[in-house]
Order: C-alpha cells, then structure tokens, then sequence
C-alpha cells in the first residue's frame, strides 16, 4: 500500500490568545506543526500534503519543510474557509501525486492528521494504518474518562450515555483513497451538508462503509490553548 499524509495546518487558534497561529508557535525549541510532519515522515509515508492557509504557504516551506529537512513533504497546497474545505483541497491534491507516480488509486492510504496535535506517536501510525488495511475505514481515539451529560438549551442535565460506548475521536483518521475521494465529492455536492466535523463522520454519512476505532493514546492531544501547549511539552520531553 502506498501512504500519503495530510497534514492540516489551517485555523488561527484564538483560544490560544496568541497573534501567531498556533500550528506555529514554539514548542521545545520548534514549531508545533514540525512533529507531526516529522513523526509521519518517520512511519514511512510515501508522500505528504501539507494544508495551509495562503498567506502561509512561504512561511511554512522556508521555515519549516526547508529548514527542518521534512523532504516527503510534496505539496503545501491552501485550505478552505471550513476544515472540511482544507482536507478536499488535500485530497485534490493526493490526486496529483497518485497520477504523477502511477500508483493505483485502490492500493492507497490517505491518512488525514491535525496539525496541532504534536504528540502523535508511531505506534499510534501504525496501529491506524493496519486498521485501515484490513477495514478500509478507521479513526484513532481513547474511551472517556469521564461522565458526559446530555443537556437541554436551559443547560439541564436529560441523559447520562453508557460510558462503555464513548470513545474521543482523534486523528489521524486513515481511509481507502477510493472511498474518502468518493465520499468527500459527494459531500461537497450537497448544499444541505449540515456541521461536518470530522473525515469519519463524512464517509459515514455518504457512504455505507463502516468506520473502525482504532485504539490511539491519551497523550495525543490537540494543542488549543496555552495550557494545551504546557501539558504537550510534558509529553514531548517525556518521549526524550
């Protein structure tokens, strides 16, 4: 199988009470966005997409893909107004690379990761890209930990879910390049697309393709605020 990485580096991060977006501030001497491209580009992708806002694209292939070596890294391409938007424009853009080197479209992975989680491991990689495989669909994530509570508009508890069943989505969310390709063009059709808010929830909703959870870890976190950016710190020193 080959492997092409979307890495999504959109967004300016207000929580984070920064002017500077958050996929670039400094974490242990360099940017957020460098782990993550450089953590897939050590599991063996084949090709990497990085998705950026256009007012980004220099920055990031001087500051980061240049001076940091990330040479998988074949495309920096713009996002959209939506993350949906971002990760279709790194789909079109899987398209290239798949027609320029000959590879088949069926023998391809496409694994969709936030830049802003800089605390993705490998085994987490490689547990993800064997799910993927084997089902064609999967998505890491960790079970709860805590209690969730259904509320009604006047902020009053109404349900308690069975804690056994919930599961955190994270990413990477790995697919069939086949079946997300197929499932983004018919989500991006449809004017009546609702709040999409993760790849997953687009092949189930425009697919009939089952998406599997593959076990990830709770250090993987998204980095959305500066306390975020302390406990990722921890993480990262803790894999020194």
């Amino acid at each position: 199988m080959k492997k092409i990485a979307i890495i999504l580096a959109g967004g300016k991060g207000n929580r984070m009470k920064s002017d500077i977006p958050k996929q670039y501030l400094p974490l242990c001497g360099k940017p957020v966005l460098y782990y993550s491209l450089a953590t897939f580009e050590r599991s063996g992708m084949d090709a990497m997409i990085l998705v950026s806002g256009s007012e980004d694209i220099d920055y990031c292939e001087k500051e980061i893909i240049e001076k940091y070596h990330v040479d998988t890294v074949e495309q920096i391409v713009a996002g959209g107004t939506e993350r949906y938007y971002s990760v279709y424009h790194g789909i079109l853009a899987a398209q290239e690379i798949i027609t320029d080197n000959g590879w088949q479209e069926e023998d391809t992975l496409v694994f969709i990761h936030d830049g802003a989680r800089p605390c993705i491991d490998a085994e987490t990689i490689a547990r993800c890209e064997q799910d993927a495989i084997k089902t064609g669909a999967c998505v890491a994530a960790v079970p709860v930990k805590d209690t969730i509570k259904v509320v009604d508009e006047q902020k009053y508890a109404i349900n308690t879910p069975d804690r056994s069943t919930l599961w955190q989505i994270q990413t990477p969310q790995v697919f069939s390049y086949p079946l997300v390709r197929e499932s983004y063009d018919k989500m991006i059709a449809d004017a009546d697309r609702g709040n999409i808010t993760d790849d997953a929830m687009v092949v189930e909703q425009y697919s009939s393709h089952k998406v599997k959870v593959t076990m990830g870890t709770y250090q993987n976190i998204k980095v959305t605020t500066p306390e975020d950016m302390q406990t990722a710190e921890i993480f990262l020193h803790s894999e020194e």
